[in-house]
């Protein structure tokens, strides 16, 4: 493992969830790449294109805005910014981190003795958070969604927005949230529940692939992995899905 004397508490943390799978991330752009060492982490054709549709001004531009609707609902509102059950200490994991709006909520939300990682597959979108990143507590990483590179329940709170609707393999990714998620914590999923707005947009993109989902789908996807005190709301085109991993 490569020792680094110049990281953020957040990174000098996640290089220590990481070493547990053997994994020495390559330090780039002020986060830490995963992918590297295992270049075939990121296989198919499939995640390629997502990842040049995120790295594309259209994509970005679009992510922007719906990372920054999704800041103002977490701000803006104690539903359901409080209803998110984050913990007091540990790591809080946001897959899907983009530009690292949500990332700073949540770090926000629970505490000063909390660290969150935000966890991404555009690298162009991380050095961006990266560099916006004033916080010590938080920290990015490129990692894959459906090959989380972190060892099972190692962390303290898992939440993902606006995000699985756009991941190849939604079951997949779902999975590896609910498998590093430690037993008793929360794992609290959004995402856009019909076609319009944001959601629209996102269809409209050439390749974007987005997925919509039914209004059982996502808490079925939650109970088939075990999780237990599975909660649904709605804020206006959002749906909300918590779970508690036992």
């Amino acid at each position: 493992m490569t020792v680094q004397t110049d990281l953020s508490p957040a990174l000098r943390r996640a290089t220590e969830l990481l070493a547990v799978r053997g994994i020495d991330p390559v330090v780039q752009d002020g986060y830490l790449d995963t992918l590297r060492p295992r270049p075939d982490a990121i296989a198919g054709a499939d995640s390629k294109g997502i990842q040049a549709l995120w790295a594309s001004k259209a994509g970005a531009g679009l992510y922007r805005f719906a990372q920054a609707l999704v800041r103002g609902v977490l701000r803006g509102s104690r539903t359901p910014a409080a209803w998110l059950v984050l913990p007091s200490e540990g790591v809080i994991l946001d897959v899907g981190s983009g530009l690292g709006h949500v990332t700073h909520v949540l770090a926000d939300r629970a505490g000063p003795d909390v660290v969150v990682l935000g966890a991404d597959i555009s690298a162009p979108m991380l050095a961006r958070a990266a560099k916006a990143c004033t916080d010590p507590r938080v920290g990015f990483l490129l990692a894959d969604a459906r090959r989380l590179p972190f060892d099972d329940g190692c962390v303290d709170g898992v939440a993902s927005t606006a995000v699985l609707q756009l991941v190849p393999d939604r079951a997949a990714a779902l999975a590896e949230m609910v498998r590093v998620l430690r037993p008793g914590g929360v794992l609290t999923v959004m995402i856009p529940s019909t076609k319009h707005g944001p959601a629209k947009l996102m269809s409209a993109l050439p390749g974007g692939g987005a997925h919509y989902f039914d209004d059982d789908e996502l808490p079925g996807m939650f109970a088939a992995n075990g999780l237990t005190d599975v909660e649904v709301r709605q804020k206006g085109s959002f749906q909300w899905v918590r779970g508690r991993k036992i």
